[in-house]
């Protein structure tokens, strides 16, 4: 197949950091590469190389055969190289085709005001080549974000990208969407444009890719065919560990019912309203609930924090009957929750990790009033930065500059400070490197061992049958599964969670 982009020696470094080592990398026309690799591995700076963001130190970039400086953003463009981010830059308050065109809009004759019906025109003609319907008149922000994305890819193509790098595209999409995206990834495809695809779910590797690289510590450790290669052998490619290790669970030693629900219903803000839920977990035991987006997992741990309104149904904490309207009751009641989405609802990026690691226990922590213990600060963020091996540069540093997995380790810490009776964690490992998946899964594991109580909401069905000693599948807020782990099998939970069969055993 005809090579389209070539990267040969690329090497990279930052003050007391080699970022990239001699990396070599292919892309074909028509293909989509894999790009594979943990948090600092190398990723994003070979891609930031390859959009003009960052200059090489050594190496080349050959493009079509013939080598190419590629200085700043505007190169790259000019070269067809374009990037698909996993934080979409639309601008929602204009409309489909104007962010299409955002600076090369078509003007009238002989005026410097734009011609809005070219405009639409021109941007109907790029979507249909998406195959989409999509209207170019509306606004960005009325679109759902997998339209939203496809305006981004549409914007791409308006410029006439021969290369597209899409960075955690699924990242927020539902099913349907992203079988739509892959459709839309295969007919770019057919075309001749050819996709570097970087994502942590290995999954999507084998249904869209045609080739996989995987980056380890700044150097290329392998590059294969994707049909030649097992799930297996990129898991240790990218950590260096078996597969074994990415599911690090152990049978629990299940004790007494510390959390029990009742036929919980809700009327909140959320997606989903929840109709008739019935569980629970007893002590030393991980309850994985699961299934598709907009099933009602968030909302159950939404429900017991506090955070959606109750309309029927008892909540029992170690077979007290109680009432929990605000996550301050909660969190009095022994309930501790880490956020779906840790940076928005998790943390405060601009705080320090000592200041959000200790965040729940100011009240503690405090001395005359309004002042903070340095001292007992230190010792608190000291004993948990060692024992969940957080690594920052100090605790000083903010939190915002700490990989994915670490932020969440940062979030799982400050709440395990409280010592809480049942942890609730909503999607623990989404958005993470594969390293950071498998110290957060051994650090629930481990916190089952040591007899807590764990509500683990995650749409990643392989994770859930994995950890969880029993298993609770929810369809649009109602339960149509419920499986002890022995029993649960993949097919019999997306039966579930699709609707499609209902499998409840009893309590």
């Amino acid at each position: 197949m005809d090579v389209l982009l070539k990267v040969e020696g690329i090497s990279k470094s930052f003050p007391g950091v080699k970022a990239l080592e001699d990396v070599d990398l292919e892309l074909r026309r028509g293909e989509v590469h894999g790009l594979l690799g943990e948090n600092g591995a190398g990723k994003t700076t070979l891609m930031r190389i390859l959009t003009g963001i960052y200059r090489k130190d050594t190496g080349r970039i050959l493009l079509e055969g013939r080598e190419v400086e590629i200085t700043d953003p505007s190169v790259a463009k000019s070269l067809g190289i374009a990037m698909i981010h996993q934080e979409l830059s639309l601008f929602p308050n204009l409309s489909v085709a104007e962010n299409i065109l955002f600076g090369r809009e078509p003007t009238r004759p002989l005026s410097p005001f734009v011609d809005f019906a070219a405009a639409y025109a021109h941007a109907r003609e790029i979507l249909q080549m998406l195959g989409d319907g999509i209207d170019p008149q509306m606004k960005v922000g009325r679109l759902s974000f997998g339209d939203q994305q496809k305006v981004e890819i549409a914007r791409a193509l308006s410029m006439n990208a021969k290369i597209l790098i899409m960075d955690e595209a699924t990242s927020g999409l539902a099913v349907k969407e992203i079988e739509r995206l892959f459709e839309l990834i295969r007919s770019l495809k057919g075309k001749g444009i050819s996709i570097i695809y970087i994502t942590h779910r290995i999954d999507e590797v084998f249904e869209i890719c045609d080739r996989v690289t995987v980056l380890r510590d700044g150097r290329v450790v392998g590059t294969a065919d994707v049909q030649g290669i097992s799930k297996q052998e990129i898991i240790r490619w990218i950590t260096g560990r078996t597969i074994e290790a990415f599911y690090p669970k152990e049978a629990a030693l299940a004790g007494e019912v510390v959390l029990a629900v009742e036929g919980l219903s809700t009327a909140g803000t959320g997606s989903v309203n929840l109709t008739d839920i019935h569980f629970r977990i007893r002590k030393g035991e991980i309850l994985g609930i699961t299934g598709l987006l907009g099933a009602g997992k968030t909302e159950v741990c939404k429900a017991l924090w506090g955070m959606e309104r109750v309309v029927k149904g008892k909540i029992w904490i170690e077979g007290k009957e109680v009432r929990i309207r605000t996550p301050y009751e909660a969190q009095l009641h022994g309930l501790a929750y880490v956020p779906e989405d840790r940076r928005t609802q998790g943390l405060i990026s601009e705080m320090s990790v000592a200041a959000n690691l200790t965040l729940p226990k100011l009240h503690e922590l405090s001395r005359m009033l309004f002042f903070i213990d340095g001292a007992k600060e230190a010792e608190v963020t000291k004993r948990w930065m060692e024992k969940l091996r957080i690594a920052a540069r100090s605790p000083r540093q903010k939190v915002k500059a700490l990989s994915g997995g670490n932020q969440q380790k940062v979030v799982i810490a400050k709440w395990l400070e409280t010592k809480p009776k049942v942890l609730l964690v909503d999607e623990p490992t989404k958005g993470i490197d594969v390293g950071a998946k498998v110290e957060v899964r051994r650090l629930l594991s481990q916190l089952a061992q040591e007899g807590m109580a764990i509500l683990l909401a995650s749409s990643d069905v392989e994770e859930v049958l994995s950890i969880a000693d029993v298993i609770l599948v929810l369809h649009k807020g109602r339960v149509t599964g419920r499986f002890p782990r022995e029993e649960a099998t993949k097919d019999r939970v997306m039966a579930c969670a699709m609707g499609i069969e209902e499998r409840v055993t009893t309590l």
